[in-house]
């Protein structure tokens, strides 16, 4: 038996990261059953105490045990707790020195969203990728600098420690482990069971880019805003350092500091944000948002777009235009 230890933290958990992970490998136990073979996992909800904590203040979980009764556990499950993320790894700090030591006895770790905050206030990421929603990337590479962030990644798996993307992605993580637990035929039983699409590896057509202006220096949010304003045109570094009187290493090396993208990769995703709306809102076509963004070469758009997305211009149109035609059926 495997034993599943699902954490029940304080703060705005949510709850649905709880209960599908308790959903999910009950399921597998079933599944287990109805063919005459023994459940696999014994899974239980894990708290600092034993008080029960109320989430949204409508929905009360009461722990099973406490992490003091648990001696030894196969896989930790840290959900997703939202707010200010200082405030939410201080109020669960009490987990932290039990999930290291359990990780120390054998134990996998795996966070889902933004549980990632209190898996990477552990130290078990540290020089590892983790990933997690992708609104938080900024957040999180300030506070925890000596992870490897992907925020594009839906799953992680790092010599024992998992981590997942944004929201509802956890499903995908859930199924992984399964895999690796059990077999490719339960994972996909529990896929359909659940539907939930397995194997999903990227949240990139997902990421919102919202500019990177949480930063001091207000001559770079000046060149951000100029560049945001101005998307549809040909705009080069060398126009930039001339319109705003800069030296090229200068900006380079500011941009750089205060966004954490050259000034290259910063011009082609605020192009790309643009695209992706054009596509999303209107019956134009592939050449047409192209030219619309400032792009000329079809193939260099393409590459660019399916890189940053994750799909191409016309998977991405077909996915997100609710008035691209749906299939004929019969």
């Amino acid at each position: 038996m495997k034993h599943i230890s699902i954490l029940i933290p304080k703060g705005a958990v949510a709850l649905g990261c709880i209960d599908g992970s308790f959903r999910v490998f009950s399921q597998v136990n079933e599944f287990l059953r109805q063919t005459d073979e023994d459940p696999l996992f014994t899974v239980q909800l894990v708290g600092m105490t034993g008080d029960t904590q109320v989430y949204d203040r409508l929905f009360s979980v009461k722990p099973d045990v406490t992490i003091a009764d648990v001696a030894k556990t196969d896989l930790i499950i840290i959900p997703a707790v939202n707010g200010d993320m200082d405030e939410v790894v201080e109020a669960n700090r009490g987990f932290l020195p039990w999930i290291r030591q359990q990780h120390a006895r054998g134990a996998e770790v795996a966070s889902l969203c933004v549980g990632a905050f209190i898996l990477a206030a552990t130290g078990l990421v540290d020089g590892r990728k983790c990933s997690t929603h992708w609104l938080s990337e900024e957040l999180f590479r300030d506070m925890f600098p000596n992870v490897e962030l992907v925020p594009d990644r839906i799953i992680t798996d790092e010599q024992g420690t998992y981590s997942s993307g944004g929201a509802n992605s956890f499903y995908n993580l859930l199924l992984h482990i399964v895999e690796k637990y059990t077999n490719r035929d339960l994972a996909i039983l529990c896929s359909k069971y659940f539907a939930i699409e397995i194997d999903r590896s990227s949240q990139s057509a997902f990421i919102m880019f919202k500019g990177q202006k949480d930063h001091p220096d207000d001559s770079v949010k000046e060149i951000q805003s100029y560049i945001e304003s101005n998307f549809a045109e040909r705009i080069t570094v060398d126009q930039l350092t001339t319109h705003f009187a800069i030296s090229r290493r200068s900006l380079e090396r500011r941009f750089k500091k205060a966004t954490r993208n050259t000034v290259t990769e910063y011009i082609q995703r605020v192009k790309i944000e643009a695209a992706k709306k054009g596509f999303e809102t209107s019956r134009k076509n592939i050449t047409e948002v192209m030219f619309e963004v400032g792009y000329t070469d079809n193939k260099a758009f393409r590459t660019l777009f399916k890189r940053t997305t994750g799909l191409s211009p016309v998977e991405y149109r077909k996915k997100y235009n609710r008035n691209v035609p749906m299939p004929a059926r019969y």
